[in-house]
């Protein structure tokens, strides 16, 4: 069974054509070690659309001539309230964005090069640095582990420089997957206070990180929360459900690092909002919303396999911001939410092609890239958001402006263990207010920026730290490795 997906992952992300259908990479290394896993998906690539609007290429699915819909930088901001922040002058500049992610991206450079210059952004040059603490591994674009991460950097670069584009961006890479690596990437930006926010895609089913492990990395978000660096992860692409630790079956388990209290998990939606109308293809622009108007969002849930991660941490007590709406003991993820949706994607030019990403990844470069701007709203970090979050959500007043409340959908997955066999995980249902689906919701980015000034306070993180230390989980040590969302 390994050998089946093994073989579709190599034809679409050895630099060839991808299959129209998706690829999660993290179910992809079913049968693996388990370990860290890019949090992201592969949809097909993007066809050009047979009309254009000026200095700027379309495609099909962005003006209905595809049973795909996919959004670019523009509909995303007008979706989630950027572009009224970037109109006003608020971009980001003066703030830097940290992604931490593994391996490399061999044509990044001229990737991101290519996506800038389509949506009128800067180039590469002039935003993006790569360090690479410990060294880089020669990239192999045979090895499929090498080549989704690949897809990872080049999402979160992308994505994030689409919503802030203004902030500068520093791509810390591990030189690979295995949890002690990406431990000492973090802890490099950490130590040497790279940037302002720090973005990590990437996951593994808590109970299989070493416990020191754990505590090693808590640590170091607890020295970045002192230094007010805001943290996001993503919450998983496979529902309720995570890999075991020997990588033969799945079991319903929440994702690491988005449990640790410390950070801000986001886990994904389903975003319908408005297509481009041109006259020429037979729209009325004038009876037609504006390209990227908000119509709604449910649970992100595909294919019955690609789902957004939530559930109930056994490595962390339920945090005091917590405590009140949120029924559980323990630290419950999401906190916020994000679309994340494959066949409502966002399009990602990536090893010469337009592509339609997705998974819980999209997420967490374009929520850091929001909080880049919302300190440079604010005039200096914000720093640890996760007490804000929650105390706009408790007063109905400001949760509405801040947020979108997703109701609908469910994360519940079925996915094939080695053998093939069907495996189905039972996952929770989205409703009012928090729910482990999509969290608090996905963000109203004009109006939720002066609520966290507002609500945020330089003793949350203080607090936090205090009350939110890991506990064994009973397991023997073994290695573990992350794998991007």
């Amino acid at each position: 069974m390994k050998s089946i997906r093994l073989a579709r992952l190599l034809s679409c992300l050895g630099f060839v054509a991808c299959a129209a259908s998706p690829l999660s990479i993290h179910a992809a290394q079913a049968g693996a070690r388990a370990g860290m896993s890019p949090q992201l998906a592969i949809g097909p690539k993007a066809q050009l659309a047979g009309a254009a609007i000026p200095g700027q290429s379309l495609f099909t699915c962005q003006v209905g001539q595809s049973s795909a819909v996919c959004y670019d930088p523009f509909q995303m901001r007008t979706a989630y309230g950027v572009d009224q922040l970037i109109g006003a002058g608020y971009d980001g500049t003066g703030h830097t964005i940290v992604i931490v992610d593994a391996f490399q991206s061999p044509t990044l450079i001229s990737d991101v090069d290519a996506f800038a210059a389509n949506y009128g952004l800067p180039n590469a040059a002039a935003f993006l640095t790569q360090v690479a603490p410990d060294g880089l591994t020669p990239f192999d674009p045979m090895d499929d582990n090498m080549a989704g991460w690949s897809g990872e950097i080049t999402l979160d670069v992308e994505w994030a420089h689409a919503i802030a584009p203004g902030a500068k961006v520093v791509l810390v890479l591990a030189k690979s997957n295995d949890d002690n690596d990406i431990l000492s990437a973090v802890k490099y930006a950490v130590d040497h206070d790279l940037g302002d926010v720090v973005s990590m895609s990437f996951g593994e089913n808590e109970s299989c990180v070493d416990p020191a492990n754990i505590a090693a990395y808590h640590d170091v978000f607890a020295d970045a929360t002192r230094k007010s660096i805001t943290l996001f992860a993503s919450s998983g692409d496979q529902g309720a459900a995570q890999m075991t630790c020997d990588g033969e079956s799945w079991v319903r388990a929440a994702s690491s690092p988005a449990s640790d209290p410390l950070v801000s998990g986001v886990g994904g939606t389903e975003l319908h909002a408005a297509m481009y109308c041109l006259s020429q293809l037979g729209c009325n622009p004038a009876a037609n919303p504006v390209r990227g108007t908000y119509a709604g969002e449910i649970a992100w849930n595909e294919f019955g396999s690609e789902s957004t991660g939530g559930g109930y941490s056994v490595l962390f007590d339920a945090p005091p911001y917590q405590k009140s709406g949120v029924k559980s003991t323990s630290r419950a993820v999401p906190d916020v939410a994000y679309n994340a949706a494959i066949y409502h994607g966002v399009l990602t030019y990536w090893t010469g092609h337009w592509y339609l990403f997705g998974g819980t990844s999209a997420g967490s470069p374009q929520w850091a890239a929001i909080t880049a701007i919302s300190n440079q709203v604010n005039g200096g970090r914000l720093g640890y958001l996760n007490s804000a979050f929650y105390k706009i959500r408790q007063t109905r007043p400001n949760y509405a402006p801040s947020f979108h409340d997703i109701t609908a959908g469910d994360n519940s997955v079925v996915e094939a263990d080695i053998d093939g066999n069907a495996v189905a995980v039972a996952g929770f249902a989205a409703g009012d207010a928090w729910d482990a689906t999509t969290g608090i919701g996905s963000p109203k980015s004009d109006g939720l920026v002066d609520r966290l000034i507002h609500f945020t306070s330089a003793g949350d993180g203080v607090a936090a730290i205090a009350t939110s230390k890991p506990h064994g989980h009973g397991k023997p040590p073994m290695p573990g490795s992350m794998a991007p969302h």
